[in-house]
């Protein structure tokens, strides 16, 4: 069950937070465990404003990389990225991180304290760091992590604009010919008499509607819009429609693959950042769809039974014919950080190629559409005035 937390740290800032707890009880404890204050607790999840999204976890990653090449101590690097900050929220993070490590805490366990801005992946990856002494090299791995899943996820979302774009101005334009070009036309054959085609009677009926009735009609599009964006913030919605979407056969293949390039990218950085294969595969099950997980959590029992990590997750439908194979070389040489990186790379390229064709065809499928349908109105206007000069000649 979800928890929505205020508490005050050891430098008496207010953090606000979301943790799993199975009552009340059980909350308050793990919060107290984290040597934090309870300031009041309820039922619910942080919102997408809440400290996560607030605080800049991928450029301080890449500060603090540039302070510690530098030469600073890690606290020193910590006290002069607070010193630079002008947001209140991220610089009390900060000076809360530094504090606790002059009191002797390590990092780790400063960012573990603080799970709104800091997530479990991020936490893991510089405990084990802290360990081989290799923060520098931890922080790269994020960096690059992060830079190739926002690469990918801006792929897919420059995608999907254009057709967006193309389809809002289209719709504008074809609104605008219905609504107040049509009906002037509408006047002018009013004047002149004569029996319209029906097609173009019916285009005028249509025009004449959206005219009188264009305030209900723009109050309409209004509620429909804030339903949707009502819809697309709903989690148990976005859930429905992800089932829905993985039960169609083309659209469903296409979404696991993305679904196992960002669960194999993650493993990688993981392993690679010396995170044991278990653990790695627990902190990667949020990432992926629900439809994944009890394949996901049977694969780990059998990798806890002694079986090979390539076999428990082919069984489980976890891993392409390309990943089963690459997987296996991997097993074999010891480098299984590095192969489900490779693996990572070969998905994020191929959806890539996808992405990019499909925005080919889209595109001017969409332009031939929204032409054809501009065209067809604009014919429907102009025909009753061709018939009107074949008759006079």
């Amino acid at each position: 069950m979800q928890y929505l937390v205020k508490t005050l740290d050891i430098t008496h800032a207010v953090i606000e937070q979301s943790i799993d707890a199975s009552d009340e009880a059980a909350a308050r404890q793990q919060i107290a465990a984290r040597g934090l204050t309870v300031l009041s607790l309820k039922k619910g999840r942080m919102s997408n404003g809440g400290l996560r999204s607030k605080f800049p976890l991928l450029l301080f990653s890449q500060e603090l990389l540039a302070l510690l090449k530098s030469g600073l101590p890690l606290v020193e690097s910590i006290d002069t990225l607070a010193e630079k900050e002008s947001r209140p929220i991220v610089r009390a993070t900060l000076d809360g991180l530094s504090g606790g490590m002059r009191q002797g805490k390590p990092l780790s366990a400063m960012l573990e304290a603080q799970p709104g801005a800091f997530p479990t992946l991020y936490v893991a990856m510089l405990r084990a760091a802290e360990r081989t002494s290799d923060l520098d090299q931890a922080l790269e791995r994020y960096i690059a992590y992060r830079q190739q899943m926002d690469a990918l996820r801006g792929k897919i979302i420059s995608a999907s604009i254009y057709p967006l774009l193309l389809l809002s101005v289209g719709g504008l334009v074809v609104v605008f010919l219905l609504g107040f070009v049509v009906p002037r036309f509408a006047g002018v054959f009013e004047e002149v008499g004569g029996d319209l085609p029906f097609a173009s009677k019916l285009l005028i009926d249509w025009g004449n509607l959206i005219q009188q009735h264009s305030l209900p009609m723009l109050l309409a599009v209004a509620c429909v819009a804030t339903l949707l964006t009502m819809a697309v913030r709903s989690t148990t919605l976005r859930a429905a429609v992800g089932r829905s979407l993985w039960k169609i056969p083309a659209i469903g293949t296409e979404l696991k693959v993305f679904q196992l390039a960002r669960f194999y990218r993650t493993l990688a950085m993981l392993l690679r950042g010396g995170i044991p294969v278990l653990t790695a595969l627990q902190m990667t099950r949020e990432l992926l769809s629900a439809t994944l997980h009890r394949g996901l959590d049977t694969a780990m029992l059998m990798v806890r039974e002694g079986r090979s990590l390539t076999d428990a997750l082919s069984l489980h439908g976890l891993t392409t014919p390309v990943a089963n194979r690459m997987l296996r070389v991997g097993e074999k040489a010891g480098n299984l950080g590095e192969m489900a990186e490779r693996i990572a790379v070969f998905h994020e390229e191929e959806i890539g190629r996808r992405v990019e064709l499909l925005t080919r065809l889209i595109g001017p499928a969409l332009m031939l559409l929204i032409g054809t349908v501009i065209g067809l109105i604009v014919v429907l206007m102009y025909l009753p005035i061709f018939q009107l000069a074949e008759s006079i000649q």
